[in-house]
């Protein structure tokens, strides 16, 4: 079995007198994980919060309003905001050109940090029963601020059936928006895992900008995403911001701020549909084989010169987050693989030269036995190749590099 997570969002209805009362609670609760951060950040980034409660707890509670569950809930958040920190290092290593024009990678860690990770909201993570409970037929949520507990009502428009049935309701934060208040809720359920038995399908899917996707699977069938309607809004984004930029106004700033929000919703929306498409099209018992991108940077070179930075912003790993737990929900499975010479190995033959790539026409043209394609669509061969490796038992699939054929 393995877990399946969502996040269910509820509207919370206060009056005048709950909204103070929540405010003050989220403040302290904010105050608290700053003086947390900072003493994780003075002392070698302890990532346990046993241990930060061992040190922390006491003074907290003879100073503090909030409850003991409360207290400890501040030390799991900061835990959790620095691993989620320490594993975006991870995936984007320093990068440098040395004097012989080679590039030189150096891993990153949190000890690149130059100060504490701030906490810029007033927020609250709640634990269910002790800081959060539903009450008089599920017509009410009870919720714990300082020193009492409050009711209130909400709605859960769209999240009804995750009340029902075999979901978990798990660990809340409570979020103030734009003058309302929302309780989100991390909730699981067991479903059957992924079987390796009976032949799964293999999938490709080799991620880009031009084509958000190319998948190619085991009856050796095609699909490509288009990109080209996103890469156009994309420049708006792009072109709006940098008028915003120039004018350098109090409420250009603002604007700036609210533009950047928009734009990370919709690229969420678009992984979302993208993630949905990809799951519904190759259904259960699937292998989903992706290239593992960390400290991998994409060819621009067939890019207008204003996009060119665009592969740095899109949120790659988000859409293999929703590609995995959706992939999950329908026993199928997510593989990475090594994304050397997934571009550059001819599947026919199998030379490997970067010089068979010909970004100008976006074709693959080998010069050893002339088979060509679409280098999207070659990429996604070799990458279900890779998910073929794995499914056979190799651990870490890989393209070893092979230059000329007997």
């Amino acid at each position: 079995m393995v877990k399946l997570g969502r996040t269910i969002k509820l509207r919370l209805y206060l009056d005048t007198i709950q909204a103070g009362e929540f405010l003050a609670m989220t403040q302290e609760y904010q105050r608290l994980a700053n003086i947390v951060s900072q003493w994780v950040f003075d002392h070698d980034f302890p990532l346990s919060w046993l241990k930060i409660n061992n040190h922390l707890y006491k003074k907290f509670r003879q100073e503090s309003a909030l409850n003991s569950q409360m207290v400890q809930s501040v030390f799991r958040t900061v835990v959790a905001r620095y691993k989620t920190v320490q594993e975006q290092m991870k995936q984007h290593a320093y990068r440098y050109k040395a004097t012989d024009n080679k590039w030189i990678q150096i891993p990153r860690d949190l000890t690149w940090l130059e100060k504490p990770i701030y906490f810029r909201r007033p927020q609250a993570d709640l634990v269910r029963q002790s800081n959060y409970s539903f009450v008089n037929g599920m017509t009410q949520i009870s919720i714990t601020t300082l020193g009492k507990r409050t009711k209130l009502a909400f709605t859960n428009k769209g999240f009804e059936d995750y009340f029902q049935g075999d979901w978990k309701l798990g660990t809340g934060k409570l979020v103030h928006n734009q003058g309302k208040w929302f309780l989100h809720i991390g909730i699981t359920k067991d479903v059957a895992d992924f079987d390796r038995e009976g032949s799964p399908k293999i999938v490709g899917i080799d991620r880009g900008l031009r084509f958000l996707a190319t998948s190619y699977d085991h009856l050796g069938k095609t699909t490509f995403f288009d990109g080209q309607k996103i890469l156009l809004r994309r420049k708006k984004f792009l072109e709006n911001r940098r008028r915003l930029q120039s004018k350098g106004s109090k409420s250009a700033k603002k604007k700036l701020k609210q533009l950047a929000q928009r734009e990370n919703r919709w690229m969420t929306d678009v992984n979302h549909r993208l993630a949905k498409t990809l799951v519904a099209l190759y259904g259960s018992h699937t292998v989903f084989v992706l290239e593992d991108l960390t400290n991998v940077t994409f060819n621009t070179e067939d890019l207008p010169k204003s996009l060119r930075n665009s592969h740095r912003s899109w949120a790659f790993f988000q859409l293999e987050a929703f590609l995995t737990y959706k992939a999950q929900a329908v026993q199928s499975t997510v593989v990475k693989v090594a994304p050397a010479y997934t571009s550059q190995r001819c599947p026919r033959c199998g030379l490997i030269a970067k010089t068979n790539r010909h970004h100008d026409t976006h074709e693959y043209w080998c010069a050893q036995c002339q088979y060509r394609c679409n280098d999207d669509r070659l990429g996604a061969m070799n990458i279900e190749m890779l998910g073929q490796d794995w499914l056979n038992g190799v651990k870490r699939p890989k393209i070893q590099k092979l230059t000329t054929t007997g």
